[in-house]
């Protein structure tokens, strides 16, 4: 099962973690996108994951990911690491057992443990994250997709979160950037974060909000929410910029699935109806939805731009920027 090329690498991992030379169970996991080969070993009784990595580059670089999930795995927030060698692309971590992890208890829990994730010493500063996400918007927009009328209004709006939205170096914290459900892992007590490839240094309102889109329902629930990560109630400046980052995250997801998913420069019938986010995000969260099917994608893509169009017609996204354009910045906003 593990790649006879690959087999004295583990032995060397084995024999350094467990002065084993090999395990007693293996079972190959194929869940996710991932090209990496992944198994769930079991020595002496306990269970771990082993993680083989097959392609590595500038971009997928085993040793800035193992250094964020170690800082992680010390603090409590990722699975304990017992090996890692990013020459050879291979790691080897505690094995949690995931149980279901329903919602009510992840808008509970999930805000904590991200204000433990942000509070991290600084993960390296890959990219600007909004500069990325925003060359796919504009990529898109320059596609001419989207009907005439719908994208002028749609890009004018986005063209005014741009204006008002901080990117101050000095606010990015320690961010995780992948917390789709299958990497939240609910062993029935905690949530442990898994597969750390894109950890690095962000805007800490992104996490948030992605994590909102599965658990935040209504005004009162994200209000509890914030509270729970910032330890009291949140400021105004605090909601208005935790509501611009959502809509930023709907144009991003939009736009990069619609990438994806739509032709470029033949228009599309995007007005509608629109899948409902709410139960689209539920059907992900339970795991009955992934987005390796292209049908899905394009669905996610269309479910973000209904929900954007929504939102934008509330008085509160006037209301986020004007708060947010006329406050000063201040760190850890």
């Amino acid at each position: 099962m593990v790649p006879e090329e690959k087999r004295p690498l583990v032995e060397r991992a084995l024999q350094t973690a467990f002065d084993v030379t090999w395990f007693d169970e293996v079972c190959q996991l194929t869940a996710g996108l991932s090209s990496a080969l992944i198994f769930k070993i079991v020595i002496k009784n306990k269970p771990y994951l082993l993680r083989i990595i097959t392609q590595m580059n500038n971009v997928n670089d085993p040793a800035h990911w193992y250094n964020c999930m170690t800082a992680a795995a010390e603090a409590g927030i990722a699975p304990r690491v017992w090996y890692t060698n990013a020459a050879d692309g291979l790691c080897i971590t505690d094995f949690v057992e995931a149980k279901p992890f329903e919602l009510n208890l992840a808008r509970e829990k999930m805000p904590t443990l991200l204000s433990r994730l942000h509070t991290l010493p600084a993960f390296p500063n890959r990219m600007n994250y909004l500069e990325r996400m925003d060359g796919f918007v504009q990529k898109f927009r320059a596609a001419c997709t989207l009907p005439g009328k719908m994208a002028a209004r749609l890009f004018e709006h986005y063209d005014q979160i741009k204006r008002a939205y901080p990117t101050n170096y000095g606010d990015l914290v320690a961010c995780h950037n992948d917390l789709k459900p299958e990497n939240i892992l609910f062993d029935g007590t905690e949530p442990w974060l898994v597969d750390w490839e894109a950890a690095f240094l962000n805007d800490r309102y992104t996490d948030l909000a992605v994590i909102a889109n599965f658990a935040v329902n209504n005004d009162l629930e994200e209000k509890a929410y914030l509270k729970a990560y910032f330890g009291s109630d949140a400021a105004d400046y605090q909601l208005a910029r935790f509501y611009l980052m959502r809509q930023l995250l709907h144009f991003f997801y939009f736009t990069f699935f619609g990438l994806i998913c739509f032709n470029a420069n033949q228009p599309v019938d995007l007005t509608g109806p629109y899948p409902s986010f709410r139960e689209f995000h539920d059907r992900m969260w339970a795991g009955s939805v992934k987005l390796a099917n292209a049908d899905a994608r394009q669905q996610y893509a269309r479910a973000h731009l209904g929900q954007l169009l929504h939102n934008l017609q509330q008085g509160r996204f006037v209301k986020a920027l004007v708060i947010v354009k006329n406050n000063s910045y201040k760190p850890g906003d």
